[in-house]
């Protein structure tokens, strides 16, 4: 297994399987479990989905170049990807029966998980080493 998580693929399948999962997640009628349904529990939710959505595609970054990684990019293409994954999850979200969608609070959510995500996996990468 060790040897498997030093390939940049397996992180990137890794996100792969993570976006799947959120556009399978955004394509059903939102139901919270018992304890999680509290005033904007949604939007820790989506902290979280994003913070480890984050942490997957900086390993994945990191991985390519992990004797000299560029930390700046790395978290500036993260936070793009990111963005870019929050904006059409929310889009997505519009074109399901039962969803709304297009809320700027998710999607200030899903990039406040990233950033913290990206910034998180920098400290914990020698884990990675």
């Amino acid at each position: 297994m060790r040897r498997l998580t030093r390939q940049p693929w397996f992180w990137l399948a890794a996100f792969a399987i993570w976006f799947g999962t959120l556009w399978w997640l955004s394509s059903r009628v939102q139901h919270f479990p018992p304890g999680l349904d509290f005033r904007a529990s949604d939007k820790l939710l989506h902290f979280g989905y994003f913070f480890g959505g984050a942490g997957l595609f900086s390993a994945f970054l990191f991985r390519r170049r992990p004797e000299n990684p560029n930390w700046g990019l790395i978290f500036a293409l993260t936070f793009l990807v990111c963005f870019m994954t929050g904006v059409s999850d929310e889009w997505h979200q519009t074109k399901v029966p039962g969803r709304s969608g297009n809320d700027p609070a998710d999607l200030a959510a899903d990039m406040l998980g990233a950033m913290c995500g990206a910034l998180v996996f920098r400290k914990v990468h020698r884990v990675l080493k």
